[in-house]
């Protein structure tokens, strides 16, 4: 199929007043992010050496990639994967997406507080009705993060009702670490510590909650896991001092583009199975970014042992059945106190009813 492409751009040269087939995009994120800056060049560069025209575009992340390659199969997105999980489970019928890869890397989930009373995913859950959370921007990444948590714990995380969205995920790991309140921020990230959120949280006072939950590290999609444990750093070593790690989920980046049956039958839908075919066979060296960063990133990242995970989801569900007792009798005592307003306003009504009665009984006999 490559002969085909060659021969169109051959003709496009030759022929007089025609002009070269506009670029397809690879939708990315922010201009400084590392979809965009990190990430596209390397893949844009192997499409070009299978002459294939596409372009790295900015957008405001995971879900706006999304959504252009929903309304362009064509196009080619990066993206979360539990914020690609999220979409596909909305879908109802055929799965318009199709995911070409999961294996170049992994951006982790990060809780963040001022209260160190919080160790543990299972304390966040029991306590997230109570819990004021301010997020990143409604439509990033990190924000659908927090609602595919919300999805996959229903009595817990997804009791939460007081939620803020801040400008940017700046401004919320600002407005959480500024105050004592307990605010709880999450955000989703590669783990650099390098990183100015990282560096901010740090100089906050900021504390750090594992996002470990049996049921979060249970869900996968296509037979693929959308979480895994892993250990990262989240601050450097200073003099003697040891950089501080945090055990959480990290969810793999996806790249994906539109199922090839939504483009029309002949060349074009041939050229989108090629496309598939070029990305999937490329050799994952061929989609790194530059050596420098990959460096910083898999020297502060590892994978836990079968035991070490297994302490720590011990250590989320104790705290989830201890908060228990307590969730239930708060229930009982909202169903008490309802119970309880119900019965006045009924008695109101009676009495008001019995007033009305006697009333009409008076006049009727005057």
């Amino acid at each position: 199929m490559h002969h085909l492409k060659n021969i169109s751009v051959a003709l496009a040269i030759l022929l007089p007043g025609s002009l070269p087939a506009l670029a397809t995009k690879i939708n990315t994120g922010g201009k400084g992010g590392a979809y965009h800056s990190k990430f596209c060049g390397a893949l844009k560069k192997g499409l070009d050496k299978a002459h294939f025209n596409y372009e790295c575009a900015t957008s405001k992340g995971s879900a706006d990639n999304i959504n252009h390659v929903r309304n362009n199969p064509a196009q080619i997105g990066f993206s979360q994967f539990d914020v690609f999980a999220l979409e596909v489970s909305r879908n109802v019928g055929t799965n318009p997406y199709h995911m070409i890869r999961s294996d170049i890397a992994r951006e982790c989930l990060f809780m963040v507080t001022k209260n160190t009373d919080l160790d543990n995913f299972g304390q966040v859950s029991a306590r997230a009705k109570n819990t004021h959370f301010i997020l990143p921007p409604r439509g990033s990444g990190s924000t659908a993060t927090f609602d595919f948590l919300r999805q996959l714990d229903p009595e817990g995380l997804g009791l939460a009702n007081n939620i803020t969205y801040a400008k940017s995920t700046k401004e919320a790991l600002k407005m959480a670490l500024d105050t004592d309140d307990g605010s709880v921020a999450l955000f989703v990230q590669f783990p650099d510590p390098n990183n100015e959120r990282f560096k901010l949280v740090n100089k906050l006072g900021g504390h750090f909650v594992p996002v470990i939950d049996r049921n979060i590290l249970r869900q996968q999609v296509g037979g693929k896991k959308i979480y895994y444990a892993q250990e990262t750093g989240v601050s450097n070593r200073i003099l003697w001092k040891k950089g501080d790690r945090v055990v959480t989920a990290c969810t793999p980046l996806v790249l994906f583009t539109g199922t090839p049956g939504l483009l029309p039958a002949g060349q074009t839908r041939l050229d989108q199975e090629d496309l598939i075919q070029t990305v999937e066979s490329m050799a994952i060296t061929e989609l790194l970014p530059k050596k420098g960063f990959l460096s910083s990133f898999w020297e502060r990242t590892k994978s836990l042992s079968a035991d070490g995970l297994e302490k720590i989801l011990n250590i989320s569900e104790k705290a989830r059945e201890a908060a228990a007792p307590a969730i239930f009798k708060a229930k009982e005592l909202g169903k008490s106190a309802l119970d309880k307003a119900k019965e006045k306003a009924l008695k109101m009504r009676q009495d008001a009813a019995e007033r009305e009665t006697d009333r009409a009984l008076k006049d009727a006999g005057k």
